[in-house]
């Protein structure tokens, strides 16, 4: 439904207000676009990659701490990293005043408020997503390739560039192309920095020309580059296959000797510094010199509000995952597959898109059936669908139902249909089976879909910031407001309350990974028992 609102707003072309875009800034909008992507494709495949393979077939000092603590990064939402770099890196920050202190100038320094700056704090806000990703691939292909490689010849180098790298390539494309839907999709780093993109272009024709016709034919252009950026990363691939036939067995990690160890542990050190532990003690020290007078009754009902919205979420998203689980797993039908399929396409959708699609819906729907039927009844006319609950709820369902459809179909996937059978010999049929059977052996599944979907709606901007009822602000939203006045501090409070929820997912991947890669020992049977 978003998709094809979108498409439809064209039959009203808004000539007025393309005419100024086309003068004023189409051209900077699209180059800005174009010029993000590109830095952060780039800069989040070499640093993930990189330190996927040093923390997978290096040993270095420290390597077993890196291997977990790279991922931290994951729990700063990209809008956090971006005002605490403007408060720690500008001209009045503590950094340049320091840099000042001992040189008398710091005019040497580069700005932070630069297009390098934006692509600076997006790599590192989403560089795990190939971390993650490159770093399975390298433990299942193990050393097998690469010492057959050495065998026939082939220095170290080129051997990673030319066995391992290619094996590992559907993976790290996967994560790169992760980071560029998250890029695309970003609404609150990219108006931090006051770099104009397609989000910050569809906030403004909303709230600054106040016409959802533009803002929902700027979305369609936005929607281009998600379908342009898919389309370049297939035919790239074409047909070649890259795979193992099997996983590989644990393998020895090479051996960094002299200085090597010591650069190696230097670089992912700096990458975890900058990216995690320099954010997390600015805020805690903004939070501390801001004391407790900004946890009043407004902090509680920004928090009340996000708890809420992101419970409700969670729930929702979860009951409509768990729908199509079952249906998937009781109609073999390929039509229904390809709709569950495409139901699982939301997460590509950024924000913006989905809020300025739903709403454009939802303000026909209130225009043209709701108001006449209310003046009809007699009732004072006002609008329903617009700017409420239901309206943002849709959103999240649709924004994250991939993200809860995972876990949930993968722990139903593992339940033996003979369970179901047999429930069903002993007299137990319907919701019956599914309560007493499916939910307690799902509940794992289920658990960690549900935390999930809570963080996420939790530090969603674009659609919450766009869509939220009325007086409903959430922590995010406080934060958007404290950021575009230029007050770090007060907006401390709020940042650090939502990286400490976006730890919890951290810390399932992680455990998650931990039990994958792990050797599980065999259990030794007594003689006697047996």
């Amino acid at each position: 439904m978003p998709l094809l609102v979108l498409i439809l707003s064209w039959h009203d072309f808004q000539t007025d207000i393309w005419l100024h875009l086309i003068e004023t800034q189409l051209g900077r909008l699209l180059a800005n676009t174009l010029v993000l992507l590109v830095g952060v494709g780039f800069g989040v495949m070499i640093i993930g990659v990189s330190l996927a393979w040093l923390t997978t077939m290096c040993e270095f000092p420290g390597r077993k701490f890196f291997d977990w603590a790279l991922m931290l990064p994951f729990a700063i939402p990209a809008y956090v990293l971006a005002f605490v770099y403007l408060g720690f890196f500008e001209f009045s920050g503590p950094l340049q005043t320091v840099i000042r202190e001992w040189f008398g100038t710091s005019r040497f320094f580069p700005s932070i408020r630069s297009t390098g700056g934006v692509i600076l704090v997006l790599v590192l806000v989403f560089y795990p997503y190939v971390y993650m990703l490159a770093r399975s691939a390298f433990i299942t292909q193990g050393r097998g390739a690469m010492d057959a490689a050495r065998i026939l010849g082939l220095t170290p180098l080129q051997a990673f560039w030319r066995v391992a790298l290619p094996i590992a390539r559907p993976a790290i494309a996967a994560g790169v192309g992760l980071a560029l839907m998250e890029t695309l999709a970003d609404f609150g780093a990219v108006a931090t920095f006051n770099y104009d993109t397609f989000t910050t272009a569809i906030y403004k024709a909303w709230y600054g020309f106040f016409n959802l016709h533009a803002a929902a034919q700027l979305a369609t252009l936005l929607m281009l580059f998600v379908c342009m950026a898919f389309w370049l990363e297939q035919r790239g691939r074409g047909n070649a296959q890259y795979a193992l036939r099997q996983r590989s067995k644990q393998h020895k990690p090479y051996k960094l000797n002299g200085i090597q160890r010591y650069v190696a542990f230097a670089y992912a050190a700096s990458v975890l510094g900058l990216a995690f532990i320099l954010p997390v003690v600015q805020l805690l020290v903004w939070v501390v010199k801001q004391g407790a007078q900004d946890i009043d009754g407004r902090f509680a009902g920004l928090v009340g509000h996000s708890l809420l919205l992101a419970s409700a979420a969670g729930l929702a998203v979860v009951c409509v995952a768990l729908l199509l689980s079952f249906a998937k797993r009781l109609y073999q039908d390929h039509w229904l597959k390809k709709a569950i399929m495409a139901a699982n396409l939301g997460y590509a959708l950024p924000g913006s898109v989905l809020a300025v699609g739903i709403m454009f819906a939802f303000s026909q729907v209130d225009n043209h059936l709701i108001v006449p039927l209310q003046e009809w009844l007699g009732v004072a006319p006002r609008q329903l669908l617009l700017g409420s609950f239901l309206a943002l709820l849709l959103a999240y369902i649709i924004r994250f139902i991939a993200v809860a459809f995972g876990p949930i179909d993968a722990g139903l996937q593992s339940i033996r249909v003979s369970l179901h059978e047999a429930a069903r010999s002993l007299g137990v049929s319907g919701l019956a089976v599914v309560r007493r059977v499916y939910i307690p052996m799902l509940a794992p599944g289920l658990l960690t879909a549900s935390i999930l979907v809570f963080v996420d709606v939790m530090k969603e901007m674009p659609a919450t910031l766009l869509m939220r009822p009325f007086g409903w602000d959430t922590l995010a939203v406080r934060i958007y407001e404290m950021t575009s006045e230029g007050e770090w501090q007060r907006a401390a409070l709020p940042a650090l309350t939502l990286v400490l929820a976006g730890l919890i997912p951290v810390f399932i991947l992680m455990r998650k990974s931990r039990y994958r890669n792990e050797s599980r020992p065999i259990s030794k049977i007594n003689e006697k028992n047996t």
